[in-house]
């Protein structure tokens, strides 16, 4: 304690410092040259115990022995008991002690007609004693052609659009795109959807789809060597014989799914000349606005067999059988910053063959964070916060700046649609955006972004107009100030609002009527919600605002799938590049939206939960929680981990996975099909995430 000069009640000798008393470390290089170390005391070079007897020193000696060794068996023992002592008893959360639902897993052996059906909850909740469902494990019904597009051939779209010519998988054209097929029947006792619906977005809740009717056509089901994929060897194959009797094989070994597409809009391109704004053609026809589906991988991401069916869906249903609607487009992520892939051509190509599968290279587009760093160079500055610690060019922090990069280079496009790779949709994915799409267009802006921030639960809120009433109260009792065209904010540096977002009147006078059949600018699939009302931990990742006012206004819609305008997108850009304007990446979007008066549209499509909750009791939770803390997106969002559709519902997996005829914690697979109704029959829904999609069959 000699060497350190603390201030306390107790006298310590200081080590004597030289020069400027305030600011010299006595462990300066000159203070230690001069201070001379005092010497020790006569005789202290000595060991003390040389100065005592031997049989002192004896019993010193055996004395230390006994204490080491006691210290050392205490320290065991006591090490023992807390590595054999079991953690205390996790408490189950509430919802955990909700009844399990189990109507998911009936299969195609149990299938009534829809006006037959009883979900499971009103089974469950019925006084009546229910009749044992009838079952076998062969199909009651035989599958049907699946088919949600318009009638291009009918004298009503001919009249309006120009002809859609029928487009291949070859490029000789002698493959056609193939059909997927549904069950025109759901299983008895199939659970509801507590949230979302079926009937409010115009989707078909009247058939289900198995596994070989959803991706049969793509490669499921039969080998390799004829073309397929396989993963159904230890299947049940029931009545399978009467999908292949409809549905021919198609071998696709060596298909070019991007030299398809780009043919199939060559042969189209008449169908698309102007912008989805524009007035009708001089011939007078409308043209049909493009569409970039952008499915978001990166280099050494892994293309399991299951992924394969699902990107041939995609390809084949949105841009093959839509002459040219969409485009699919893979972003490629490239990792390592020291690949020059934006100076040399053949480093280019070489990165993009080795980390994508053939057949979908001529849709690759390659990025990388470096790249970005160029296209928006720092200072990024006056950062709010930061709790990832990451990088502002970070994939973490701003993947939305390659989609805005991307937007910059593809023009043609009206809007674009924003997926990850472990999204699955169990039903046909162009009647899902078609929907979406349309659904959305009709959506008023009068209290739009108050519905945007709470879930439906038709069950619990009635049809759509008692849940639009229903918010109109809750706001008014509220004492919330409405969104009414674009937010003002005190704040610098901020880019000019356009003249088309100004409200055409007031909001006391609108009668629901503004809004009406314009496009979304945003579309997203989980609520649009305030984060600074939450918890949510990434609600002040904000970078360029001055901080010398308040934070400004913002909205965030939880996992980053939706679909953007060409509009926002340039207005997202511009922020960024120009006034050095960025937000986290599932908030950035949503708050462009509302700062520029945008309209921005929550799809409330039907998500299931595997148990059974009461409804008021899930409105209270999911929609009014009572602390921040609480909101599903902050401390609450365990509630959603029995969910079909979340960043980390664990539902979703498993649902996908026993669909596939996996078993699941020691569930379902070959043998429980076979013993029960068979195959499972799911209707169309939308699952997140999907991290793996194998597992053991018996």
């Amino acid at each position: 304690m000699k060497l350190f000069p603390l201030r306390t009640h107790l006298s310590y000798e200081r080590l004597p410092v030289y020069g400027d008393k305030r600011n010299v470390s006595p462990f300066s290089a000159t203070s230690l040259k001069k201070y001379r170390w005092r010497s020790p005391s006569p005789g202290s070079d000595r060991l003390p115990c040389l100065r005592l007897s031997l049989s002192r020193c004896v019993v010193l000696a055996i004395t230390l022995c006994l204490c080491l060794g006691l210290i050392a068996t205490g320290g065991y023992r006591r090490r023992h008991r807390e590595t054999q002592k079991k953690p205390p008893p996790r408490i189950p959360l509430p919802w955990e002690h909700f009844p399990r639902l189990n109507g998911f897993y009936n299969g195609v052996g149990a299938l009534v007609k829809s006006d037959d059906h009883i979900p499971e909850q009103l089974a469950i909740n019925s006084s009546t004693p229910q009749k044992p469902i009838d079952t076998q494990i062969t199909p009651v019904f035989d599958p049907v052609p699946f088919n949600p597009y318009a009638e291009y051939e009918s004298y009503e779209y001919l009249n309006d659009h120009h002809p859609v010519q029928k487009c291949y998988i070859d490029p000789d054209d002698k493959i056609p795109t193939p059909e997927i097929f549904a069950y025109p029947g759901i299983p008895q006792n199939m659970t509801a959807p507590f949230m979302g619906s079926y009937k409010e977005l115009g989707l078909s809740d009247d058939v289900c789809f198995d596994r070989f009717s959803r991706f049969g056509p793509y490669g499921y089901g039969y080998n390799l060597d004829e073309g397929g994929l396989g993963l159904a060897e230890k299947s049940d194959k029931s009545g399978i014989e009467r999908l292949w009797a409809q549905s021919p094989k198609i071998d696709y070994r060596g298909v070019d799914w991007g030299a398809a597409q780009k043919k199939c809009y060559e042969k189209n391109k008449a169908r698309f000349e102007g912008n989805v704004t524009d007035e009708p053609t001089k011939d007078g026809k409308n043209p049909v606005p493009r569409q970039a589906f952008i499915l978001r991988t990166w280099t050494g991401y892994q293309y399991d067999e299951h992924q394969m069916l699902t990107l041939r869906a995609m390809v084949n249903e949105l841009a093959l059988k839509t002459g040219g609607e969409f485009d699919i487009h893979f972003l490629v992520h490239v990792k390592d910053n020291s690949i020059p892939i934006w100076t040399d051509k053949e480093v280019y190509q070489k990165t993009l063959e080795e980390n994508v599968p053939e057949e979908f290279w001529g849709f690759s587009t390659l990025w990388s964070e470096q790249l970005m760093r160029l296209y928006y160079p720092d200072p990024f500055p006056e950062n709010l916060q930061n709790p990832s610690g990451q990088p502002v060019h970070g994939v973490y922090r701003s993947a939305h700046f390659a989609l805005q990069w991307f937007a910059q280079h593809h023009p043609e496009y009206d809007f674009f649609w924003n997926w990850e790779m472990d999204l699955r949709y169990s039903g046909h994915y162009y009647e899902f955006l078609r929907q979406a799409t349309a659904w959305a267009k009709k959506q008023p802006r009068k209290l739009l972004w108050e519905r945007n921030s709470r879930y439906y639960i038709p069950s619990y809120h009635g049809d759509w107009q008692q849940f639009t009433k229903k918010v109109e109260e809750e706001t008014y009792l509220d004492n919330e100030t409405p969104v009414w065209g674009p937010v003002s904010f005190p704040n610098s540096k901020m880019l000019p609002k356009a003249n088309d977002v100004t409200p055409p009147h007031s909001f006391a006078e609108d009668k629901y009527t503004w809004g009406v059949g314009e496009e979304a600018d945003i579309i997203t699939f989980n609520p649009l919600f305030d984060p600074s009302r939450t918890t949510w931990v990434f609600r002040d990742d904000i970078n360029g605002y001055d901080l010398k006012f308040p934070a400004p206004p913002r909205r965030t819609a939880i996992i980053t799938v939706a679909r953007l305008s060409k509009r926002l997108l340039d207005l997202a850009h511009e922020e960024t590049y120009k006034m050095k304007h960025t937000m986290f990446p599932e908030m950035w979007p949503p708050t462009v939206a509302l700062h520029h008066g945008l309209k921005a549209v929550y799809i409330p499509h039907p998500q299931y939960f595997d148990r059974n909750w009461p409804l008021e009791y899930m409105d209270q939770t999911f929609n009014h929680p009572k602390k921040p803390f609480d909101s599903p997106f902050g401390g609450g969002e365990h509630n959603l981990l029995g969910s079909s559709f979340y960043y980390n519902s664990g539902f979703s997996g498993t649902l996908w996975r026993r669909w596939f005829g996996y078993r699941e914690n020691n569930e379902g697979g070959t043998k429980d099909e076979v013993q029960g109704s068979g195959r499972m029959c799911i209707r169309s829904t939308l699952f997140h995430p999907i991290k793996k999609e194998r597992g053991p069959t018996e």
